[in-house]
């Protein structure tokens, strides 16, 4: 080993510790709008949900233009979740459990913000609130949980007694 390579490793050393000092530059940093714009949190009792309205009517038509590749027809399945049916699955330990909106959701607040901060899948965040309410409305009315003409807005829509909401031991915050 000649006298040079002890100090072009002593060199290499430095210069890649000098790197790793710096701290990395990825993005910029968040701006209070920024941070708005994901900071939703809708309660079960509705506190969150902001203004706008929709129907069944109107969240069939949204759903067959944004939901139904995915969802399949009337939230059948295919190739993604099936999003309507499976009454009864739950308790019944002879056949496999169903999880759907109709069967396993305990509020339909949660709709509302999983639709509203995930859907659809390639344009999260794309619908409006009264888009979202309409769907969310749609998907109600196909389980059977509100009427067709029922109107979903953020005093209504609370209201929507899902079928296992006491399925579900609620647990306060920070208790775990």
């Amino acid at each position: 080993m000649s006298s040079f390579e002890p100090a072009l490793v002593f060199v290499l050393a430095c210069l890649s510790f000098g790197a790793l000092a710096q701290a990395p530059k990825f993005g910029s940093p968040a701006t209070e709008a920024d941070i708005a714009a994901w900071n939703t949190e809708i309660s079960p009792n509705g506190a969150g949900l902001p203004p706008g309205s929709g129907t069944a009517a109107e969240g069939e038509k949204i759903f067959a233009a944004q939901c139904q590749a995915c969802h399949g027809e009337k939230g059948a399945g295919k190739p993604n979740d099936i999003l309507v049916g499976g009454f009864g699955t739950l308790r019944t330990p002879d056949k496999p459990a169903v999880k759907t909106i109709g069967s396993y959701w305990p509020y339909s607040t949660t709709l509302f913000d999983y639709v509203r901060r995930a859907m659809p899948w390639n344009a999260p965040k794309t619908l409006s609130d009264s888009e979202v309410y309409a769907v969310s409305a749609y998907l109600l009315s196909l389980n059977g949980i509100i009427g067709a003409g029922d109107v979903m807005d953020a005093r209504s829509l609370p209201k929507a007694v899902m079928p296992n909401r006491e399925g579900f031991t609620p647990f306060p915050r920070g208790v775990r």
